[in-house]
């Protein structure tokens, strides 16, 4: 990919996340991020727990979380850049694109168990996923002045 061309991430729980695969290794992983080209990194440790991407283009952040040597966990934040060509799609719907409570019911209505928490996580457990609103960032907010998407993903082995 280069400058300017759209990137779809297509979230496939249990699996992983885009080129990302949970259980891949982490030479596997940097391998992933090197052929997709698009990513800078912020991790050069020889066995990191997280290595931190950011994509230039969007400002998405993207987290490759790390256990025992291998990838059980990727995280993306919000894009920054409210006009940036990037979807995060989970099950065919737009996870930062689609206000949230649309999302949640949205998912509900295909049968995916949402677990609520005080802590403003939402967790679908059947497929080891948590949405969040929780960046200090200032992303659209709706008429009350709460954030209208999620800022805030998680595709994990287990949560």
């Amino acid at each position: 990919m280069t400058e300017g061309v759209n990137m779809e991430l297509e979230l496939v729980p249990h699996v992983g996340v885009g080129r990302f695969r949970l259980g891949m290794s982490v030479d596997e992983a940097r391998a992933a991020v090197r052929e997709w080209g698009l990513l800078r990194t912020a991790a050069d440790d020889e066995e990191p727990g997280q290595i931190v991407l950011t994509h230039d283009d969007s400002q998405m952040d993207i987290v490759l979380g790390f256990s025992r040597g291998t990838l059980s966990g990727v995280e993306l934040i919000r894009f920054r850049k409210e006009d940036a060509d990037v979807r995060v799609l989970l099950d065919g719907l737009d996870v930062f694109r689609t206000p949230s409570e649309d999302l949640f019911e949205q998912l509900a209505a295909r049968g995916h168990t949402i677990e609520e928490n005080d802590l403003g996580f939402d967790a679908l457990p059947e497929l080891k996923v948590i949405l969040a609103n929780q960046s200090s960032y200032e992303y659209p907010v709706d008429e009350e002045g709460d954030p209208l998407y999620y800022d805030y993903v998680l595709v994990a082995d287990r949560i």
